[in-house]
């Protein structure tokens, strides 16, 4: 019975894959013609575009997920959490992995120093602040004042990655494109319209490929008899949460560090003012004892990550604690007996 499942999920994945080829591809060339900087390019641009996946999840769930309300609300309370949880154990993991064979594992990574720290410090800021709200009284429009907070929070982070992309520019930080343009090896002549149109079929294609994937895990997850809340935070992230790794696993084989970790902790950025600021307005947004864990891991991941890269340490070696960080959570939320 699991077969057809199994199957809907691989051709998920390769469309997926495929997509984020084609993203990122057009994405640097997209970069290189308006001379932007790498930081601006994946904080910003590469993180919100692949983040619309996860976005929409919680969206779908509380407004169009049948007939149980609770349940609809548990599921996009779990995808808000789970989503920045993802990207900032198992992702950075990935991250980890797939340079360490490589470069060494004791060997420092190399995004741009100041956009690292910038994202990073942004979240944690950002996730204190959501971490913290569990705990107020939902009486007299607290939650609506707290949501419009990090709302703010997140468009003043944006106005400052663009100010300094030009800077960042100037000191050789600019985005270049390493290959040809994909849909230019089709005799199609090289222009920026043909930029965009590679854009909207990869990020079609890493859109459609994780909906595809939601369907099969989901599937998969109902037969298990699994939560709603558990199935929201460790089912559908994973299956939301591929475009980001697989965009910066991409980047990284091929040296493109700033690019890698900017589209990470960008997504973080996104995924921890404007998703919490709507799931400040859910009845579910309680400090629950799964909600308090998820939180409390990706905090401390978060700021795990920010003293290595503040430290300059930020190896394949020290981020494996991040993957470890996964595991336990892992073996907490899905242990039989609770």
């Amino acid at each position: 019975m699991l077969i057809p499942y199994s199957l809907l999920m691989l051709a998920a994945l390769l469309l997926i894959l495929a997509g984020a080829e084609l993203f990122t591809n057009s994405l640097e060339h997209l970069g290189q013609r308006f001379r932007l900087s790498e930081g601006l390019v994946g904080s910003v641009f590469a993180a919100v575009a692949t983040a619309l996946p996860e976005t929409v999840v919680p969206i779908i769930a509380v407004f169009f997920g049948g007939h149980d309300a609770t349940a609809g609300e548990s599921v996009g309370v779990g995808a808000i959490l789970g989503s920045p949880l993802m990207l900032v154990t198992l992702a950075l993991a990935l991250v980890a992995l797939f340079s360490g064979g490589t470069r060494g594992w004791n060997v420092p990574l190399k995004p741009e120093f100041s956009g690292m720290v910038r994202d990073l410090g942004y979240f944690v800021v950002a996730y204190g602040i959501a971490l913290l709200s569990l705990f107020v009284p939902r009486t007299g429009g607290v939650p609506v004042v707290i949501g419009l907070c990090l709302v703010f929070l997140y468009g003043y982070y944006v106005f400052n990655t663009v100010q300094a992309s030009a800077r960042l520019v100037r000191h050789g930080h600019g985005t270049q494109a390493d290959r040809a343009l994909h849909l230019k090896r089709l005799g199609m002549p090289h222009d920026l319209g043909l930029e965009l149109i590679q854009l909207l079929v990869g990020l079609v294609f890493i859109i459609g490929g994780a909906k595809l994937f939601v369907a099969g895990v989901e599937d998969i997850a109902a037969l298990t008899g699994m939560s709603a809340l558990v199935l929201a935070l460790v089912v559908v992230p994973v299956a939301t949460e591929m475009p980001e790794k697989l965009n910066s696993i991409l980047w990284v084989r091929r040296g493109k560090d700033t690019l890698a970790f900017g589209n990470l902790t960008g997504a973080m950025v996104f995924q921890g003012t404007l998703l919490p600021a709507f799931g400040l307005q859910l009845s579910s947004w309680h400090p629950d004892r799964d909600v308090l864990f998820t939180m409390a891991i990706t905090l401390a991941m978060a700021v795990w990550t920010l003293f290595l890269t503040l430290r300059r340490r930020l190896t394949p070696a020290s981020l494996l604690l991040n993957g470890a960080a996964y595991l336990l959570f892992l073996l907490i939320v899905l242990l039989p007996f609770r």
